[in-house]
């Protein structure tokens, strides 16, 4: 079950040819899109979410634990260790200016979706399925 894990990103990059080439030349529109999905939802919440990664100190095991004077198994020897943590918090927005940026990445949106339906069309034609 692990390995199929692992290889289902490396099948979701695949694609035919068409498929790929026409992820490529909309790749701009998609990230587009998502910025102005999350630009809606910090108007529609009233402030963005802010992702940030901070260092925590954690135990964890980091050797054997033998075996105690009476014979038994002892618990294993602990360790601390740094790990970066990746974490959210809400963070202040004008939301005058959000509303602007919603209006230019819809214009930005239009322009694209303009643009690479002459690209789209042609990778249709230069990998026909």
């Amino acid at each position: 079950m692990k390995r199929l894990l692992i290889l289902l990103p490396l099948l979701a990059a695949c694609g035919t040819p068409q498929e790929q080439c026409i992820r490529q030349v909309t790749r701009d529109q998609r990230v587009v899109e998502r910025l102005i999905t999350e630009t809606e939802e910090n108007l529609r919440r009233g402030y963005a979410i802010e992702t940030y990664v901070t260092t925590v100190t954690r135990w964890r095991p980091c050797g054997p634990g033998g075996v105690d004077e009476k014979g038994k198994p002892a618990p294993p020897q602990m360790c601390l260790d740094d790990i970066d943590v990746t974490r959210t918090r809400p963070k202040a927005i004008d939301l005058d200016a959000e509303a602007v940026k919603l209006r230019q990445l819809r214009t930005k949106r239009d322009a694209l979706a303009r643009q690479s339906s002459s690209s789209v069309a042609a990778c249709k034609a230069q990998y026909p399925e």
